[in-house]
């Protein structure tokens, strides 16, 4: 999946950046468990949405409305666990990033 879909690798680097960041802020426990949870959900939710979008093009190869709704639900539950992970990640990382930037 990560050598087909541009989307898994871009994902995959947004996760590496992440941890690189974790351990130079040197976040805890929790926040590592959050953070980890995060990550493993968007990559989980993109594998499922890929699963479910090669599955229905096998089945159903011509266009077709009601299978472009069922893609477009699953694109959606990508998309709602990245935003999520995005303020989860905010809310871990931008205290610790302003307090960095403040002892300069």
């Amino acid at each position: 999946m990560a050598r087909e879909e541009a989307h898994v690798q871009i994902q995959l680097c947004i996760t590496f950046l992440v941890i690189i960041l974790g351990f130079l802020l040197r976040v805890s426990l929790l926040e590592w468990a959050l953070v980890l949870f995060c990550c493993a959900l968007v990559l989980v939710t993109e594998a499922l949405n890929t699963a479910i979008e090669k599955t229905l093009d096998f089945v159903h190869p011509a266009r077709e409305p009601k299978i472009g709704i069922i893609k477009d639900i699953s694109a959606g539950a990508v998309l709602f666990a990245a935003v999520f992970s995005v303020i989860i990640g905010l809310l871990i990382f931008l205290p610790k990033i302003i307090k960095v930037i403040g002892s300069f």
